[in-house]
């Protein structure tokens, strides 16, 4: 039996490692013993020494309860600091002299990397994402050298590894692992296919990350694209267009060992290319998501403690049934009922949650279920259908469009990467409400070959069918990122109709909607401008006075002030386009050395009033409130979001 790790880098992502999730089921079938961590593998070691150094201190015999002190131990073996050492020790002399030297030697354990002499792993899997990634996965992949026996049996993969595997391999020294694992014997000299595989939905349960996705099954109906589009990865990672692949045994086996699943999350690139879409509208009604279809959750409980029994993964199973517990106890039950079910607890050893054990939790199993079958949650919930990825406006007919129709889908992600598709995709989208298809979102590109009106006005043209349609369209700007080179290894790329500048508009406006532009003309309008002309001046505009319109302009009428400054008779024409320009580069640190023009300099002065001196105005924090509770209750929002418009990328932006 082999000790395996599959590590995820610790950023903030919408989706579990699926590709992860395949090579736990892969290890299982084999006989192997899995562990998944989300974060820096040196945080794992930590855990384990803290743990190993506590069973140290316990077997001294000085009467002293540690249990209490678990943060104070674990930041002085992280730190070595001789400050928090005393404030674990306290006064007690006897305990001093006794633990000290345990503490000191598991700190300097950790700190000079001692634990790399003796690696427990047999293999390690680094899954990578995104490229600007790369500063966090290159520094977990060499933290994970230290965990593996054999650096040959250190294994890269995922998105980044197949984009940039030489940049990799010359940073790591290790050769990452490219494309799909679709082929038999990718890992090991057996016939298994390991991108065939159902997913270890169990490992997901290890880690403290949750994930949005919720109850949900992800999979795949085809695989690829037969588009080549140059600001698209899937060509590299997905390079053969499969038009359908077998899904249904997958479905059955993740619902036979896991349970019903509410949702369906399609990770197809481009569905509706495939000539057997028919197939697979009717492979998904099969599936039981046909539409207004309901889904009753199973008892969770249950599953978990026969997945306990089967012995499939004993930490995730203990840690689940933890938090069914911990829900059930806060949410499902009150007063008396609330009464008996503590009393159960405490008569069955449960009453610390955060201190059962697997015994416990199966010796008081048959005295819990009945309860928590009588009291859980078995309220019928609408079940929904989503092909994240997106479907391709160019192949979308009226046939497809009723067969989507069919299905729960929601919402409706059409592709909408440049004003070239207008046509094409309004034609889309007319078809998809001529079905009853209300709620739709895409994914708007720029910073590419784009201009940002083109931007503008994609974004108009949602706003306009969605208020002649009587439908809801969100749109959700992305900014675009080089696939390959230097330029793909963080956020800062500036596109060739863009700045820095105008970026950081687009971040700024929309930052309290977290990316969202909805549907609805007078927000719009009042975040983007009613024209290109107004949109075109708000990019040049200071951002603390986008972030807090009503303050500079209602309150305090600086706004007005500016557009006097820039917009009227202030400058002449050469003036105007040398402001502009030292506004595009976005960088007010130093105004007497961008210029010596006293009209300029008077119109820059502007440009130094900085947001982060500012309490944010009162409309600004009720629209931040009202999408954040929209998110809330809108798992499908949540999904769609980018992080473009978190406030640490726009500072990193800030920095080019």
């Amino acid at each position: 039996m082999r000790k395996i790790l599959l590590l995820e880098q610790g950023y903030k992502n919408k989706y579990p490692p699926l590709g992860l999730m395949k090579i736990a089921t892969y290890h299982r079938m084999l006989g192997d013993d899995v562990t998944f961590f989300k974060g820096d593998p040196r945080d794992l070691i930590l855990k384990k020494i803290v743990s190993d150094c506590l069973v140290k201190l316990n077997a001294i015999g000085e009467g002293k309860d540690w249990s209490d002190q678990i943060g104070l131990i674990e930041s002085f073996i992280k730190t070595g600091k001789k400050t928090i050492l005393e404030s674990i020790l306290g006064e007690n002399i006897a305990i001093s002299q006794s633990s000290r030297l345990w503490l000191k030697h598991f700190s300097q354990y950790f700190r000079q990397n001692e634990f790399g002499k003796y690696p427990e792993y047999d293999r390690i899997y680094v899954t990578t994402l995104f490229t600007f990634y790369w500063n966090i996965s290159i520094k977990t992949i060499q933290n994970a050298k230290h965990l593996v026996k054999d650096l040959n049996e250190l294994k890269i993969g995922g998105v980044m590894a197949s984009l940039l595997p030489g940049e990799i391999e010359s940073a790591t020294g290790i050769v990452p692992m490219t494309g799909l694992l679709d082929v038999a014997g990718a890992l090991d000299d057996n016939n298994i296919v390991v991108d065939d595989l159902p997913l270890d939905y169990s490992i997901l349960d290890e880690v403290d990350y949750t994930y949005p996705t919720g109850s949900a099954y992800f999979t795949f109906m085809t695989k690829g694209c037969t588009r080549t589009c140059s600001f698209c990865s899937v060509p590299k990672l997905e390079p053969t267009y499969k038009e359908k692949i077998p899904t249904v045994d997958k479905f059955h086996k993740i619902k036979t060992l896991f349970g019903e699943q509410r949702n369906l999350l399609l990770m197809d690139n481009n569905v509706l290319a495939s000539p057997r879409f028919p197939e697979i509208i009717q492979e998904i009604k099969d599936m039981g998501f046909t539409k207004d279809a309901l889904y009753l959750e199973p008892n969770q409980l249950d599953i978990a403690v026969r997945n306990l029994r089967a012995n499939i993964n004993d930490a995730a199973y203990v840690k689940r049934i933890t938090l069914i517990l911990e829900h059930f106890r806060a949410k499902s039950v009150k007063g008396k009922s609330l009464e008996v079910f503590e009393n159960m607890l405490r008569e069955n050893g449960l009453s610390d949650l955060s201190q059962i054990s697997k015994e416990n939790i199966l010796l008081a199993y048959d005295e819990i279920k009945e309860f928590y079958e009588k009291h859980r949650d078995k309220t019928p919930k609408k079940r929904y259908v989503d092909f994240n990825q997106g479907t391709d406006s160019r192949y979308v007919t009226e046939e497809n469009m009723r067969l989507l129709s069919e299905i729960p889908i929601n919402p409706l992600r059409i592709a909408f990467d440049h004003i070239g598709l207008k046509d094409i995709y309004e034609n889309a989208v007319r078809l998809a409400a001529e079905y009853g298809i209300n709620r739709l979102s895409n994914y708007l590109l720029f910073n590419f070959n784009d201009k940002p009106e083109d931007l503008y006005n994609r974004m108009k043209i949602n706003i306009d069918l969605s208020e002649e349609l009587d439908i809801q369209i969100y749109s959700f700007p992305m900014k675009y990122i080089p696939l390959f080179g230097e330029e793909a290894k963080h956020r800062k790329y500036i596109g060739k109709h863009w700045n820095k500048k105008f970026i950081r508009v687009i971040q700024a406006v929309s930052n309290a909607t977290r990316g969202i532009v909805p549907a609805g003309r007078s927000f719009f309008e009042r975040a983007f401008g009613a024209s290109v002309d107004e949109f075109n001046e708000l990019l040049f505009m200071p951002e603390a006075y986008i972030i807090n319109r009503k303050l500079f302009d209602e309150d305090l009428g600086y706004t007005s002030d500016w557009r006097e400054l820039f917009s009227g008779n202030h400058l002449n024409e050469e003036e105007k386009t040398e402001a502009m320009r030292i506004i595009s580069v976005g960088d007010f640190s130093d105004l007497s050395a961008l210029t010596t023009n006293k009209r300029i300099l008077q119109l820059l002065e502007h440009y130094t009033v900085r947001k982060e001196d500012l309490s944010e105005d009162e409309e600004r924090v009720r629209t931040k409130r009202a999408f954040d509770q929209l998110i809330h209750d809108d798992q499908f929002l949540e999904l769609t979001l980018t992080y473009d418009y978190d406030e640490q990328v726009i500072r990193e932006v800030a920095h080019v």
